[in-house]
C-alpha cells in the first residue's frame, strides 16, 4: 500500500512524511537516510548467524561441553578413546564423552585444520586437558540436510 503509489508516479505517503524536512522537498537527504537505514538493517541481520556443522562441534570441544557436542551426533557414532574404541548409540556416546571430559578436565581445544571432505566436513586439533593433550579428529557427514558427527577420535 505504501509503495503502490510509487508505481503510479506519486510520492509515497508514510515514507514521504517521515523523511520530509520542510515544505520544500529534499529528496537527496531522504534517499541518503533511507539508504543508510537499509544498509544498517542488512548489516545487523547478517551479523546474526548460528553455529552449525563443524563450527558448533569445535565450540563444544573448546568448552568441554558433552551435551552441546552430542547435539551433533548421528544415531550411531564411531568413538575412539585411548582405552576403548567401538560404535555407540547417540545416548551411549554422550555418556562416554561426558565421562571422558569429566575425568580429564577439558581446558580447551586448539584447532589445527578443518575442511570439507566428500559428503561432509572434518577437523583435526588438540584437546587440552589436565591429564594431557589428546589429538582429536572429528568427521561429519551430511544426513537429512544437516551435518552430523559420524566419528570422533581422541588419541594420546
Amino acid at each position: 500500500m505504501v509503495f503502490s503509489s510509487l508505481v503510479a508516479g506519486q510520492k509515497p505517503c508514510i515514507l514521504w512524511h517521515v523523511f520530509r524536512l520542510s515544505e520544500g522537498v529534499n529528496t537527496f537527504f531522504m534517499k541518503r537516510i533511507f539508504t543508510l537505514m537499509l544498509v544498517g538493517a542488512t548489516l545487523l541481520l547478517s551479523s546474526y548467524t548460528t553455529q552449525n556443522g563443524i563450527d558448533g562441534v569445535i565450540g563444544a570441544l573448546r568448552a568441554g561441553n558433552s551435551s552441546q557436542l552430542s547435539a551433533y551426533f548421528d544415531e550411531n557414532i564411531e568413538l575412539t578413546l585411548p582405552d576403548k574404541s567401538d560404535s555407540y548409540s547417540k545416548a551411549q556416546a554422550q555418556l562416554i564423552v561426558k565421562d571422558f571430559f569429566g575425568n580429564n578436565g577439558v581446558r580447551g581445544f586448539d584447532l589445527k585444520h578443518k575442511g570439507d571432505s566428500p559428503g561432509g566436513q572434518f577437523c583435526i586439533g588438540t584437546l587440552q586437558t589436565s591429564a594431557g593433550n589428546f589429538r582429536t579428529n572429528v568427521f561429519m557427514k551430511t544426513k537429512g540436510g544437516r551435518e552430523v558427527v559420524k566419528e570422533i577420535r581422541f588419541s594420546l
